[in-house]
């Protein structure tokens, strides 16, 4: 009868008496190897690098242009021939100016180009991306704050896992043990078939629980492995029994939001948008820009060379564009009313979802205390039930009756605690706090 509970135990923990392709685990490991290699991780990193990206581009602005261009040309064309000619230093008074011939000409230019005034659209537009780039550090955080939950509470969905495989490994021997008891009473005519039969049942059911909760485990096992961007990890998941790292997940010591990642993030966006508002202003007032030149031409039918040089400062000044500017402004004003007022209802979503974690995590601790008591109760109705069933004062559907309410307040019990802990990390998070306190 305990074959099913021997292979069972066995095929759950063949992997880790393998001892070599056994790995534990604590959580504050698990952390670390999620934030180094899980993909959301990694997308939110580089997030972090396009908008730091976008700010040296941004920056680029403040520095001088500086281009070099080259060209070779061959022609008959009166006018641009003549230009080489006079460019090369070729020109004399015997040119026919109709039919200068062929003329080829050797081009090198090199151009510098700076910005003097812009009406405050670079300045406006190097602050906002500055302002981009720590809202997109905001978002690495927030990102990682969800991935660290993620990983506790896949670490305790195995804990909750492997507890229950203990608990319905413990029930199916002891129905095993009583319906030995009552096959011996049922031969000797003191007991019923119909209370025989009604064991196997449940001894049947109760088996078929423990197999699906070593599938959980199997399951659980990988989605842990998952969330910590493990791929396609083969060994087993053995998590360390007294994980230190657990007691730095204590109870936050005020009710504060301000702290939450998402709330800095779109304070820096609402920056980033005024910010853009005052560039789409700037286009209202003029663009100065210097510049100088250097060229050299040289041809090979004149057998001459020239060079010369420009220099001077370009003013531009938009008068009208068709309300474009005008359009441009509107546009950035209601994006920046748009970013106030996503800003204003994730502060109270935020607020709300702190409230609710903050309740939760009360209920589950009250649970818990609860549950301590139950499961005490239940151990001692049942022990007392099953002497008396062995005595034959007891009926099978009193039995199994009590023997289910043990098994449910085992297992409530066992993953009460793992609840108080998911539940505690879940109000840290939502207070915008990590999961573990910080060494």
């Amino acid at each position: 009868m305990r074959t099913f509970t021997y292979l069972v135990s066995l095929g759950m923990f063949l992997s880790s008496a393998l001892g070599l392709h056994a790995e534990t685990w604590t959580l504050d490991r698990a952390i670390s190897t999620a934030l180094k290699q899980s993909p959301d991780a990694m997308l939110a990193k580089q997030r972090t690098v396009e908008a730091n990206a976008l700010v040296q581009s941004a920056q680029s602005y403040w520095y001088p242009r500086v281009m070099i261009q080259g060209c070779y040309i061959e022609t008959t064309s009166p006018m641009i021939a003549f230009g080489s000619i006079l460019n090369q230093r070729a020109f004399n008074f015997g040119l026919n100016f109709n039919h200068p011939g062929q003329i080829d000409n050797v081009n090198g230019t090199g151009t510098i180009a700076y910005n003097v005034y812009s009406g405050g659209r670079v300045k406006a537009g190097v602050n906002a991306a500055r302002a981009g780039y720590r809202a997109a550090l905001e978002d690495l955080r927030a990102s990682q704050d969800q991935l660290t939950l993620s990983v506790a509470k896949s670490y305790f969905e195995i804990i909750k896992a492997k507890e229950s495989v203990v608990a319905l490994t413990k029930a199916v021997n002891a129905y095993e043990a009583a319906l030995a008891n009552a096959q011996a009473r049922f031969e000797v005519g003191q007991l019923f078939k119909a209370d025989l039969l009604s064991l196997k049942v449940q001894l049947s059911q109760t088996k078929e629980q423990l197999s699906s909760a070593v599938n959980g485990v199997l399951l659980s096992e990988r989605s842990f492995a998952y969330v910590l961007g493990l791929g396609k990890f083969t060994n087993a998941i053995q998590l360390d029994e007294n994980d230190i790292s657990l007691n730095r997940i204590n109870v936050p010591q005020s009710f504060d939001i301000s702290l939450r990642p998402e709330l800095a993030g779109l304070r820096e966006r609402l920056k980033a948008a005024e910010l853009m508002l005052k560039a789409a202003r700037g286009a209202r007032h003029p663009m100065v820009n210097a510049f100088a030149s250097y060229q050299v031409d040289q041809g090979s039918q004149t057998s001459h060379q020239g060079s010369s040089w420009t220099a001077g400062v370009a003013f531009d000044l938009n008068i009208f564009d068709g309300g474009k500017t005008k359009a441009d402004i509107s546009k950035s004003a209601s994006e920046v009313m748009q970013v106030k007022e996503m800003l204003r209802k994730v502060e109270q979503g935020i607020s709300l979802e702190a409230e609710q974690a903050r309740l939760n995590y009360e209920n589950v601790k009250e649970r818990l205390n609860v549950n301590t008591t139950s499961v005490e109760q239940a151990k001692e109705s049942y022990e007392l039930t099953r002497a008396r069933f062995d005595q034959g004062l007891v009926s099978t559907a009193d039995l199994i009756g009590v023997e289910s309410r043990y098994l449910e307040s085992q297992m409530r019990g066992t993953f009460a605690k793992s609840d108080e802990y998911v539940a505690l990390a879940t109000y840290r998070c939502a207070l915008g706090l990590p999961v573990l306190t910080p060494q």
